[in-house]
C-alpha cells in the first residue's frame, strides 16, 4: 500500500473542492456542452375558462352574447327567407303575416286555439306557433310562408330550445311542468314538474349551463340546470303581487333582467348568484325586453302606459321614454334585420306597432287579429334560436 503523505492528502483535497464546484454554477457549461438544458421551473397552472354546455356552439365574443347579432348578418340558412312579420293573434286563432315594406297585413293564416308565441327553431328554419289551448304547434315555412305539420304538444305556451340544440323546452304554464323535448318530433325527452304557477318566459346564461325562467302566476323565478334538467334554484319576488314576465341577458353576461307588468318596471338579478333582485321602474305594465342591433341598449315595453323605456347597458340606466302618440298597449314583438324598427304587437288594441330605433317615433299602426301577441320578426341575424319571439347568439 503506498505511503499517504501531506502533500498527498492536500492534493486529494484540492481535487474534490474543485469536483464540488463543478456541480455549483460550472454545471450550466457542462450542460451546453452536452446540447442539454437544465429542466425549466415548472409554469403556474392558469385557471381554465368556465367551460359551456357540451355541444353549445363556442360564444363568438365573451364580452357580448349578442355579437352574431349585427345588422343584416344573416345565415346562409335564412338570408333567402321571406322577409315578414308573423303575429299570432289569441282571441282569433290566426297569425297574420305582415310584409314590412309595406306595413299592410298579406296573409292571415288559420291556426289552433289560442296561438300566444311565434317561436324560431334552433336551426332557424322553422317557425313554430305555439297553439296553448289547442295543445299543439303548428309549423310555418319562413322560406315560403307556408303551412306545415300541426305537432300535438300539452300547453304550450312558450318555446325554448338548449343552446347545444338537443332540446326544445316547453313552458307548459298551466301544467306547472318544463317539458324537454326533441327538437324535431317533439317526442318528449324528460318532465320536470314545478312548484310555482304560470311558468313563461326564459333566458340562458352565456355559458348555456342554466337558464332563468319566470313565473307569471306565483311571482317567483326558477334556476335550472340545462345539463341535468333539474331546478336548482327557487325564490319568490320581493314584492307583494309580483307578476313577471320577460327574462333576458345582459350582452355581457353578468345580469339578467326579468320583466314585471304588476311591479311596473324590472327586476335586475346576478344569475349566478341568483340573490334577491333589485327592482328598476319603467313604467306601467312592463313587458317585453328587446336587444338594440348594437347591443348597446336594449327596448323595454310598457304595455299598461302604451310607451317604451330605453336602458343603457354601458351607463347601466334608463336613458329615454317613447310614447306611441295615440297611446296602446305594446307587447312582444322584435328588432328588424337591419337593427332601424322596433316591432310590438298591441295587445288589448287589435293592432302592431312599427317604431323608429333611432327616433322613437311610430312609424306605422297596422290592424291584425284580436289579442295580438309573441309576434316574431323574420328573419333575424345570429347564428342559432334559443326560442320565444327570437333570441339569437
Amino acid at each position: 500500500m503506498p505511503t499517504v503523505t501531506k502533500t498527498t492528502t492536500a492534493l486529494l483535497a484540492a481535487a474534490l473542492l474543485a469536483a464540488l464546484a463543478g456541480c455549483g454554477s460550472g454545471s450550466d457549461h457542462k450542460d451546453e456542452a452536452l446540447g442539454t438544458k437544465q429542466a425549466a421551473p415548472p409554469a403556474v397552472a392558469k385557471k381554465a375558462p368556465p367551460q359551456g354546455l357540451p355541444g353549445m356552439p363556442p360564444v363568438l365574443d365573451p364580452k357580448d352574447a349578442y355579437a352574431a347579432d349585427r345588422p343584416n348578418a344573416l345565415q346562409p340558412a335564412v338570408k333567402n327567407f321571406l322577409p315578414r312579420v308573423y303575429v299570432p293573434n289569441t282571441n282569433s286563432n290566426t297569425v297574420s303575416v305582415i310584409d314590412p315594406a309595406t306595413y299592410k297585413v298579406i296573409q292571415t293564416i288559420p291556426v289552433g286555439h289560442q296561438p300566444q308565441h311565434v317561436v324560431p327553431s334552433w336551426d332557424m328554419k322553422t317557425l313554430w306557433v305555439n297553439n296553448d289551448l289547442g295543445d299543439s304547434l303548428t309549423a310555418i315555412d319562413p322560406a315560403t310562408g307556408k303551412v306545415g305539420r300541426t305537432v300535438q304538444v300539452s300547453d304550450p305556451y312558450n318555446l325554448y330550445f338548449t343552446p347545444n340544440g338537443k332540446y326544445a323546452v316547453v313552458m307548459a304554464s298551466m301544467d306547472r311542468e318544463l317539458v324537454f323535448r326533441d327538437p324535431v318530433t317533439l317526442n318528449r325527452a324528460k318532465t320536470v314538474p314545478v312548484t310555482c304557477a304560470g311558468v313563461n318566459h326564459a333566458d340562458f346564461s352565456m355559458d348555456g349551463r342554466y337558464f332563468i325562467v319566470s313565473c307569471e302566476f306565483s311571482g317567483e323565478l326558477l334556476k335550472v340546470d340545462t345539463e341535468q334538467m333539474k331546478v336548482v334554484g327557487q325564490q319568490k319576488l320581493p314584492f307583494s303581487g309580483a307578476m313577471p314576465q320577460d327574462v333576458k341577458m345582459s350582452p355581457d353576461g353578468k345580469t339578467f333582467y326579468i320583466a314585471d307588468m304588476m311591479a311596473h318596471g324590472m327586476w335586475i338579478l346576478d344569475g349566478d348568484k341568483f340573490g334577491t333582485p333589485t327592482l328598476l321602474p319603467t313604467g306601467k305594465g312592463c313587458h317585453g325586453l328587446y336587444i338594440s342591433r348594437d347591443s348597446k341598449e336594449m327596448y323595454i315595453s310598457n304595455r299598461g302606459e302604451g310607451t317604451i323605456s330605453i336602458f343603457d347597458f354601458t351607463k347601466n340606466k334608463l336613458t329615454k321614454k317613447w310614447e306611441l302618440p295615440d297611446g296602446g298597449s305594446p307587447d312582444m314583438g322584435g328588432v328588424s334585420a337591419d337593427g332601424k324598427v322596433l316591432w310590438l304587437s298591441g295587445r288589448y288594441n287589435a293592432e302592431v306597432y312599427a317604431i323608429d330605433t333611432t327616433t322613437g317615433k311610430e312609424l306605422a299602426r297596422i290592424p291584425v287579429g284580436s289579442g295580438p301577441h309573441g309576434l316574431a320578426v323574420y328573419p333575424q341575424p345570429g347564428r342559432y334560436s334559443l326560442g320565444h319571439t327570437g333570441i339569437f347568439r
